[in-house]
């Protein structure tokens, strides 16, 4: 394909997708969220999403029912759509946020680093809404940056760099720049998180639902490197679809980046066995999946 064609077609993609996200937030709050949800489930099919995550689904849990694993898969593609769309929604993901009370056993460890000025950098995954996460910590006096991956088409990377920082906190390219600032923004004293929970060809391979996968040391390496407090976090979606359970977890003590890169995982791994439905299972993590390619 010539490159004009090519920059035609992702000019054309990137306007419709812009012309979905304005239509939407013409919606009252709640209404547009639950439509968002309801219109990807709708089109897992046809994306590929629903028989990716059913691959996965299958290598993990093999003794699983292809009707529980159904039922997970729809609400996987529904917790997408509803993410994408509370994600694009900065304003109004922060007035909810005002109700979501972070606990857990790590909150008062994330405290005295705040007061103190050391760095922090909280750890995550693609589970429930991990964007919901920065909105209600930003809120209550931190600045948790983020880590992101460039799109292949270049036009939609403004607005989504823009719906990363409307929750506060700034947006770092995963390229040598972004890295290189998020290093300095840590060296600093900040704050930072990374979603740990995607396939990288560089990492090292570990486990992650009973399941070797490679992961990336990188999280584990900088805390180790700049004294980062390094936390595990989760923001788990509630019954009512668009309100968050934010739970900080116990620091995870220095060591080796192997060693605290796989307690992450076995932290993660907790959270999906418990709520499967949660976590985004179209994402490739593992090879040997359904053959499917990273």
């Amino acid at each position: 394909m010539s490159t004009s064609r090519r920059l035609w077609l992702d000019w054309t993609v990137d306007r419709s997708l812009r012309g979905l996200i304005w239509m939407a937030q013409r919606l009252p709050y709640a209404r547009r969220v639950a439509l968002m949800g309801r219109l990807l489930r709708m089109l897992g099919g046809v994306t590929g999403y629903r028989a990716r995550a059913d691959a996965q689904l299958a290598w993990i849990f093999p003794e699983m029912s292809k009707a529980e694993r159904r039922r997970i898969t729809g609400a996987v593609l529904d917790n997408f759509g509803r993410t994408a769309i509370e994600n694009y929604s900065g304003a109004d993901q922060l007035a909810r946020a005002r109700r979501w009370e972070p606990h857990g056993p790590g909150l008062a460890a994330c405290e005295a680093a705040r007061m103190a000025g050391r760095p922090i950098l909280f750890v995550s995954g693609h589970f429930g809404n991990h964007q919901a996460i920065r909105a209600a910590m930003n809120l209550r006096g931190y600045a948790i940056g983020g880590l992101w991956r460039p799109f292949n088409n270049r036009y939609s990377n403004a607005h989504y760099i823009a719906s990363i920082e409307a929750v506060g906190g700034r947006a770092f390219a995963r390229d040598r720049r972004g890295l290189a600032e998020f290093v300095k923004n840590l060296r600093e004293g900040g704050h930072g998180a990374i979603l740990l929970d995607q396939h990288v060809s560089t990492g090292a391979m570990l486990d992650f639902l009973g399941q070797a996968a490679s992961t990336s040391l990188s999280a584990a390496e900088m805390a180790l490197k700049y004294d980062a407090l390094l936390v595990p976090i989760y923001g788990e979606r509630l019954q009512d679809g668009i309100d968050f359970d934010i739970r900080i977890e116990a620091p995870i003590p220095p060591s080796d980046p192997v060693t605290m890169t796989q307690a992450i995982n076995d932290s993660l791994s907790a959270r999906v066995r418990a709520r499967p439905e949660q976590w985004l299972w179209i994402h490739r993590r593992w090879k040997a999946a359904g053959g499917t390619k990273s």
